[in-house]
């Protein structure tokens, strides 16, 4: 069941970064809120290279793969990212900014390693930080007035990918903590799930379309 769990988890969020990668190139912009993407990133090359150093295992490769899967799209921010900003962001705000959360998220992945060990901090960041893009992924769809850059299939497998580790880690291991977490990114990531279907489905329908965006705002 152990393995099964973490398939189903890495092959979501594979699906999740592909579609990303997708949408981003197509539709020139970026496809994940970049606070989560610089957590993610630092997350998945510090825990793929601990994993993989002591071993060849599901999870290292899974962690390896989705690494090289965020550079691609940390390339779509880097590339269309500014123009999402205000016009006094310029080319060097820009620049700085990025460098400062991307810096600010190995931070923080290296003090909840030194604070909580290896086995725990893998989980608790990693769950933690789930929730913030949950939230965040809500923030950008009502923030864009739109789908623009976002699609229902990385909104339904960020929530599958996301709801099988909390079954591993949550249920199976009776990790209270990690359970409450999962129970609140599925509470999120479903209202996401709703929103951005309620979105579309007002981008298909003209002005009556309009008005049930407006009451999805309200």
């Amino acid at each position: 069941m152990e393995t099964l769990l973490t398939l189903v988890s890495g092959v979501a969020w594979t699906l999740v970064y592909v579609e990303s990668i997708r949408v981003g190139l197509t539709q020139r912009t970026y496809a994940m809120p970049v606070v989560a993407l610089a957590l993610n990133f630092a997350w998945e090359s510090i825990y793929s290279v601990r994993s993989l150093g002591e071993g060849l295992s599901v999870q290292g490769v899974v962690n390896l793969v989705w690494a090289l899967a965020d550079v691609v799209i940390v390339y779509t921010f880097l590339r269309f990212g500014r123009a999402e900003f205000p016009g006094f962001v310029t080319k060097a705000r820009f620049a700085v900014g990025t460098a400062g959360v991307f810096g600010a998220a190995y931070a923080i992945q290296l003090l909840f390693l030194a604070e909580f060990g290896g086995h725990d901090a893998v989980r608790y960041a990693a769950f933690l930080q789930n929730l913030l893009m949950s939230g965040l992924f809500v923030a950008m769809l009502l923030s864009r007035r739109g789908p623009r850059g976002q699609s229902l299939t990385i909104a339904v497998a960020k929530w599958l990918g996301t709801l099988a580790p909390t079954l591993l880690f949550g249920v199976l291991e009776h990790s209270s903590f990690i359970l409450g977490l999962g129970i609140l990114c599925s509470v999120l990531d479903l209202t996401y799930i709703g929103l951005l279907a309620a979105f579309r489905r007002g981008s298909a329908g003209g002005r009556g379309g309009d008005r049930e965006v407006e009451d999805v705002l309200r």
